[in-house]
């Protein structure tokens, strides 16, 4: 943690919709006038798409079948971890692009599957904000976790997330229902013993859970809209959270435990509002006082 260059960590596994929060965050940072620099976890993957399936290839033939993007081995974590302990020191650091399809590949004029040179950020930013899969790791090599000074999770129950995993590759790269279940059960090992620990180390965690039957993912037509879903907001150390002020301008909403909001899935946007644009505005503030 740094008080002079602070850092917030987003994490989520793939479709848990950590994107969705990064626009909320984009939202806060274009009115509070903060000048945030913005990396992704997906610039932080040890190999490039053909080397990742060569990679794949070689590990199944060595009968490791629990091998995935999620796994700590599959990313540069070492290189995350100075990138985030420079910036808390320096307020420098470096960040690229991994380029996911012809859009991007257009506008960087790198192939799809590969990544953009490294470029250092641009200097006087307030603050380093990562969207990814690793940004609150703890394990025998790295502890991310301890630059962060604010660390969220999102977390859908894990048949939703597979319903948005699965529409999203279906629809924006092309994947069959069966190539994408084949990567959700693929990666099922990784998310266990890599993803769902880091929950433990965030700040504040967001999950949100369907109020429709979603029992079957895998043929799930739709995914549940957020009028038809509600979020459970679970705050690691509640003390200076202001629940009556919460439960009263989030209509809907009420405590189901002492350190848990729920609110109704449409009022998510409202609710990182009301809960971070403070929390954004303080680390802001004690950073220039440094």
């Amino acid at each position: 943690m740094s008080k002079k260059h602070p850092i917030i960590s987003v994490t989520g596994s793939s479709g848990a919709g950590t994107s969705t929060v990064k626009g909320t965050f984009d939202q806060i940072f274009r009115r509070e006038g903060v000048s945030a620099v913005s990396i992704e976890g997906d610039a932080f993957h040890r190999y490039n798409r053909a080397d990742m399936k060569a990679e794949l290839e070689r590990r199944y033939g060595e009968g490791d079948h629990g091998f995935s993007h999620f796994s700590y081995e599959a990313n540069a974590l070492d290189e995350l971890e100075r990138v985030f302990r420079e910036y808390s020191e320096t307020g420098k650091g470096r960040t690229r692009t991994y380029v996911h399809d012809d859009i991007e590949a257009e506008r960087t004029g790198v192939a799809p599957g590969n990544f953009t040179d490294w470029q250092a950020f641009e200097d006087g930013s307030d603050l380093l904000f990562y969207e990814g899969l690793h940004g609150s790791v703890v394990n025998d090599e790295v502890n991310l976790a301890q630059y962060a000074d604010l660390k969220i999770g999102v977390v859908p129950v894990v048949n939703l997330e597979w319903i948005q995993k699965i529409h999203r590759d279906k629809a924006h790269r092309g994947y069959t229902t069966e190539a994408v279940t084949d990567v959700i059960l693929r990666r099922m090992h990784a998310y266990v013993h890599c993803i769902t620990p880091q929950f433990t180390q965030t700040d504040i965690n967001f999950q949100r859970v369907p109020v429709v039957d979603t029992s079957n993912p895998f043929i799930s037509r739709w995914i549940p809209t957020a009028d038809e879903s509600l979020v459970v907001i679970r705050f690691a150390n509640p003390r200076g959270i202001d629940f009556p002020y919460l439960t009263q301008m989030i209509e809907g909403s009420w405590m189901s435990r002492a350190n848990s909001i729920v609110i109704p899935g449409g009022k998510m946007d409202l609710a990182m509002q009301l809960i971070f644009t403070p929390m954004i505005d303080r680390l802001v503030r004690d950073s220039k006082r440094a």
